[in-house]
């Protein structure tokens, strides 16, 4: 296999340092899009409970931010569950683009790597039949050595480049999949905590509006 990599040229070395790249990018993001890391099980019914029960306090919900990135995105909304429902749906909105920010990190190296490690085996592709017209040039077409380094050189980076675009690709598609599902899934959560801070913030505004009646 040495061998093989080393027959590529220099034109490897690109190669090379992109498919480690895109490994290290594939297990963090494997590891840090975990379900359980981003949407606890049950933590959306607990934190309504909260809501509901007002037992939050600023040290609660610094925990809570803290934990997973659905505990930030429902944090955010509780830090102003006592101001109008527009203010509330604002700072989630705002939470929200920040979360999904960091659950996207890294993802555009990836696809950027998918995108250019193809290039860069037509890069050494070329760079090989050029090896290998030279060497025609120089020596004539009687040595057949001499064109088939070249050849070699030209499909050990032609393959070498799609062996590292292609599952490159594939996990790039497949993390981008995974975020949209959890953006999903938070906005659902969000979107029920916002309406029991509606339902439990209505008691408190009737009698100040009772006395504004009188």
């Amino acid at each position: 296999m040495l061998d093989i990599l080393m027959a590529g040229g220099w034109a490897m070395l690109p190669i090379l340092a992109a498919s480690a790249v895109a490994l290290a990018i594939i297990l963090e993001r494997y590891w840090t899009l975990r379900r359980k890391a981003v949407l606890p099980d049950g933590l959306g019914d607990q934190v309504r409970a909260w809501a509901r029960s007002r037992s939050l306090d600023p040290q609660h919900l610094a925990t809570l931010a803290a934990g997973s990135p659905l505990g930030e995105l429902l944090a955010g909304a509780l830090a102003v569950r006592n101001r109008p429902r527009e203010i509330i749906k604002e700072r989630i909105e705002d939470t929200g683009r920040h979360v999904v920010h960091r659950l996207e990190r890294y993802l555009n190296a990836l696809g950027t790597i998918a995108l250019i490690a193809p290039l860069l085996g037509l890069l050494g592709t070329v760079i090989g039949l050029i090896r290998m017209f030279m060497a025609v040039m120089v020596n004539g077409a009687g040595d057949p050595t001499k064109m088939a380094g070249g050849i070699g050189e030209a499909l050990v980076c032609t393959a070498s480049g799609l062996v590292v675009a292609i599952p490159a690709y594939v996990f790039h598609r497949y993390f981008r999949a995974r975020v949209a599902d959890y953006v999903v899934a938070m906005e659902k959560q969000a979107g029920a905590l916002l309406d029991e801070l509606a339902v439990h913030a209505e008691p408190a505004r009737a009698p100040a509006v009772a006395r504004g009646a009188r």
